[in-house]
């Protein structure tokens, strides 16, 4: 499942982090990495950007840059 994909107060684990370039290099720099666990804190009211919880701080990310994250679902 892609990490856009996920609903709030849904966990998970980061299986793949996709993109290329300045965007990927990005998002490792913030701690989304493999293996990381991950918590969808909330959306937007729009929903976008979403907030995450990775390594026990708070994140925002675009839900299009969320779409190059596969995540594997912790219930």
């Amino acid at each position: 499942m892609l990490l856009s994909e996920m609903k709030e107060g849904q966990k998970g684990r980061i299986v793949q982090v996709g993109g290329t370039g300045a965007l990927r290099r990005r998002i490792l720099e913030m701690g989304i990495v493999k293996d990381a666990e991950i918590y969808v804190e909330k959306y937007a009211p729009l929903r976008d950007p979403m907030e995450l919880i990775v390594k026990g701080y708070h994140v925002s990310l675009r839900v299009e840059e969320a779409a190059c994250i596969t995540i594997d679902d912790i219930r």
